[in-house]
């Protein structure tokens, strides 16, 4: 049976999935290290991560470091065997990265080299691949750059959106990690370095790369062609965060759905300043 002793590392939706399975497996970390309650919803209040209460409703032990992370962790480290890294939201130091025999593993959304950084689906989206995945690696001190322990493909769908791809990619991802783990510890696998000729990277999206303009809206809309592509898959990579939206009379205008038909976009539901979501 694989030893349990070991820390999850993970803060948000993507993070909660992948540790649900593992529990489901019976893969229970000995502790949880996830980020503090921060303000959440258009009222702000305080809400835990969803990791957080997932790990507390499994009687797991959490920990949320504020400042520095080795002074925190290293007060609760007794010896784990390896940690498990997915979308933690910290760097994590060296000495802690090297405190764990067996290292970190670390969980990324796409096929490594390709889109390291904070939004792979977003960009995977956005660029209009076929082809997506996730990568299993040994986490170094640089960003998703570590030897590749396992990946697997996934093909995407047509008119797939962010919220549809990161649960699949997650629940993907946790199936990997379960399957891969034991051979891994054991030592049957040998990770291999990153090609760094085929890396490419990601960014953070703005509230203003979400933005569409009102004519190039209606272009598409009117007459499709590549500007209708191109604002299609903006309104599917970049919703619910950070929001595709337009400005029309003035108004704000969120843009929640659309689709491709006859090669032209054709909104699905929108959103105007200051009412409720409406079908178009």
């Amino acid at each position: 049976m694989l030893n349990n002793n070991f820390v999850f590392f993970g803060t948000p939706r993507f993070s909660e999935v992948i540790l649900e399975h593992l529990i489901n497996a019976g893969l229970v970390p000995a502790l949880v290290v996830t980020n503090p309650d921060r303000p959440a919803g258009r009222k702000g209040i305080i809400a835990p991560p969803p990791v957080k209460v997932l790990a507390q409703k499994h009687g797991i032990p959490v920990i949320q470091p504020e400042g520095n992370l080795n002074t925190e962790l290293r007060i609760e480290n007794g010896g784990y065997d390896f940690a498990i890294l997915a979308s933690y939201g910290k760097i994590i130091p060296k000495d802690i990265i090297d405190a764990f025999p067996k290292g970190i593993i670390v969980v990324h959304p796409s096929l490594l080299p390709g889109y390291r950084g904070a939004t792979p689906i977003q960009s995977v989206i956005l660029s209009g691949d076929a082809v997506t995945g996730t990568t299993l690696i040994l986490m170094d001190e640089k960003v998703d750059h570590g030897a590749i322990v396992a990946s697997r493909e996934y093909q995407v769908s047509d008119g797939e959106t962010f919220t549809k791809l990161h649960d699949t990619l997650a629940g993907l991802s946790a199936d990997l990690l379960i399957k891969t783990l034991p051979k891994y510890l054991s030592g049957e696998i040998k990770p291999a370095a990153q090609d760094e000729a085929f890396a490419t990277y990601t960014k953070k999206f703005s509230t203003d790369d979400a933005f569409v303009d009102e004519a190039d809206l209606e272009k598409a809309q009117r007459e499709g062609g590549d500007i209708a592509v191109t604002i299609d898959r903006k309104i599917r990579a970049l919703n619910p965060e950070p929001g595709t939206w337009t400005l029309r009379n003035g108004k704000r205008v969120k843009l929640l759905s659309a689709e491709m038909a006859a090669g032209k976009l054709r909104l699905e539901r929108i959103q105007v300043e200051g009412k409720k979501p409406t079908a178009v």
